[in-house]
């Protein structure tokens, strides 16, 4: 877990305090440790430009706060005594929790990048009371902390995504269309997930959450730079540029799932007209194919609309084609705007890969030929939000190690 403090070399730090440098210094340190690898002091120090003496003092603090661990004995080459070898610790983790249409989830993913519990629970949420939904949730919430304490995990913090626009800092949704929530306060249901835990619980978009996932813990080629794509009741979309979050001035940029690509389509949850969301949508998908028996779980319609598209149902194919072609219009508009190549794609899009993927790839090259060169589907399935809302928090928790000294 390579984590990006923007931190400079440690020879061209500017002047300051003695705790404001080794506080830097510390996550200095865990930068240079990956989830899976082993290093040494040694290696460290030369990593980073640090004294060998500075490091051990370092690791000395970091292994006081759980964070890291000793394992076992590794050689620096041919000569030289063998050092211990340093590594993220199993035992620590954080809490990633998601609110969707149709569903609550929770899990806890530890610091080799490992989702350890999880648990997700069908719920009909839409125009439920807030308040009902958090109650459900951090029950929920109790169940999971419990089976990661089973397996000695401490808990770093938290981060909850829902499909909605919010402000991490107020813990405020803005608001989530297909909730039916607008100006909705969580932050004192927040803490509620994680009681205890340092490093807190932050809100987060889901889609911009299960973008990061794909970036940090997805098993697809290694890209950098890509627009992620959600497929759930709506369309949510991340931008990831560079390896980070692109999240525009207001901190609501890849909202994908309201371009319009129809003026004069339907009217959508968001009050606009046509966007792609009402064709590609998991309930536009399901009611363009006839599958509208209310009565069914999501679960069970899906299955549905798979055994209708394997016994070759026209109706059904023609929804899906039809959804295919609609995100292909939105995908070349932001590949162009923003200059982007790759697309990665979750949720429902990646549960219909095989279908869905023939009509999005000839869109895509009958409308911009060349332009959209990388197209993915994501192996994370449902995992994908909780997973990238307990990274954040993991990421929170080494960018600022000395919050866990006592």
């Amino acid at each position: 877990m390579t984590v990006r403090t923007g931190t400079t070399s440690p020879g061209a730090e500017a002047p300051g305090r003695v705790g404001d440098v080794r506080r830097r210094n510390l996550a200095l340190v865990l930068t240079r440790l990956t989830p899976h690898a082993v290093a040494t002091r040694a290696e460290i120090a030369v990593a980073t430009g640090l004294t060998k003496a500075s490091v051990s003092s370092l690791v000395a603090d970091l292994l006081a706060t759980g964070l890291i661990e000793e394992r076992g004995v590794t050689r620096d080459g041919e000569r030289g005594r063998p050092g211990v070898g340093l590594a993220f610790s199993p035992g620590q983790g954080a809490l990633g929790a998601e609110v969707n249409v149709d569903y609550l989830a929770v899990g806890v993913v530890d610091l080799q990048g490992t989702l350890r519990v999880h648990e997700r629970i069908e719920a009909a949420n839409q125009r439920r009371p807030p308040e009902d939904i958090l109650a459900e949730l951090h029950g929920l919430a109790a169940r999971v902390r419990k089976a990661a304490a089973d397996k000695g995990i401490a808990l770093l913090g938290g981060g909850l995504a829902v499909p909605g626009l919010v402000e991490p800092d107020t813990g405020t949704v803005v608001t989530a269309p297909n909730l039916a929530w607008a100006d909705i306060s969580l932050k004192e249901g927040l803490a509620g997930l994680a009681p205890g835990a340092p490093c807190g619980v932050v809100l987060s978009n889901e889609a911009d959450s299960a973008a990061l996932a794909e970036l940090w813990y997805g098993t697809g080629p290694a890209v950098d730079t890509y627009l992620y794509l959600s497929g759930e009741v709506g369309v949510g979309g991340g931008l990831v540029i560079g390896s980070s979050l692109f999240t525009g001035a207001g901190g609501h940029a890849g909202e994908v799932g309201h371009v319009v690509v129809d003026p004069r389509g339907r009217r959508c949850s968001c009050g606009g007209r046509g966007c792609v969301e009402t064709m590609a949508g998991q309930e536009a998908i399901l009611a363009a194919a006839g599958l509208t028996d209310g009565g069914s779980t999501t679960a069970a319609r899906l299955a549905a609309l798979q055994a209708s598209l394997a016994e070759g149902d026209a109706r059904a194919i023609s929804a899906v084609e039809r959804a295919g072609e609609a995100l292909a219009v939105a995908v070349i508009a932001a590949a162009r705007l923003v200059d982007l190549s790759a697309v990665v794609l979750g949720g429902h899009f990646a549960t219909l890969r095989d279908l869905i993927g023939r009509p999005l790839e000839a869109a895509l090259e009958d409308l911009a030929p060349g332009r959209v060169t990388a197209l993915h589907f994501s192996e994370l399935g449902s995992t994908a939000a909780v997973r990238g809302a307990a990274g954040a928090a993991l990421r929170r928790a080494l960018a600022s190690p000395h919050q866990l000294l006592r």
